[in-house]
């Protein structure tokens, strides 16, 4: 019964996922603008995000962070909670929120740097968000969380993808499914738009400022016709 239940319930959650597709870049960036905005509010965003350590706490009493160090820390890709390398992509949205005793115009001018580096989209304006909470964790005196989303995930994407059509090809497992009434076809559908969206994070990586406004001027002409 539990099994049966289990099964049901994984059915369930393929056909959403298949429905869902080709938008799933325009939720994923919604989310990330909503996180943003709700990070306006402190104790929202820690509800929200959580704080994991950048630093490890047992390191603390042999060195003196900085904001500099922490915002370096953020960006690092040793610190990233996902398999993918963000210098390999570029960041469409980001929020950070430091906690402890520091000038909010030091985190701004360092946050403005890295904004205006390769390593964030050009043709999205405001989509970096930060704040500042005066009370440290306890037992550090300053932390930093970093939240982002980088057309990088489309590494872990395609890794997914390839497992998944290699097990696919072989139908492996998949007489539990079709035994639960899905269809073979749903599976193909799944596959077609992982690949969808792994072309989507490529294409905004790709896209330019001058691009966008070119697009823009266009779409305001065929309404204007």
């Amino acid at each position: 019964m539990h099994c049966s239940a289990a099964l049901q319930s994984g059915v369930s959650e393929l056909r959403e996922e298949s429905l869902q597709g080709s938008w799933a870049v325009e939720i994923i960036n919604r989310w990330w603008r909503e996180q943003i905005a709700a990070a306006d509010s402190v104790s929202e965003g820690r509800t929200k995000l959580g704080y994991p350590w950048a630093l490890v706490r047992g390191s603390q009493q042999y060195r003196a962070l900085t904001v500099a160090e922490l915002t370096q820390q953020m960006f690092d890709a040793r610190n990233m909670m996902a398999a993918c390398d963000p210098r390999h992509g570029r960041y469409l949205t980001a929020a950070a929120i430091f906690r402890g005793r520091m000038p909010m115009r030091e985190v701004d001018e360092l946050f403005i740097q890295n904004k205006n580096s390769s390593y964030f989209a050009d043709w999205l304006p405001n989509n970096v968000k930060t704040a500042v909470c005066d009370i440290p964790l306890r037992g550090l005196k300053m932390s930093a969380t970093f939240t982002g989303n980088n057309t990088a995930i489309q590494e872990l994407f395609k890794r997914v993808s390839e497992q998944f059509t290699a097990m696919f090809r072989r139908k492996a497992f998949l007489h539990w499914y079709t035994g639960e009434g899905m269809d073979e076809m749903e599976f193909t559908g799944v596959e077609s738009n992982m690949n969808d969206l792994v072309s989507e994070y490529q294409q905004y990586q790709d896209a330019t400022a001058e691009q966008e406004e070119f697009e823009e001027y266009a779409e305001e002409e065929e309404e204007a016709a």
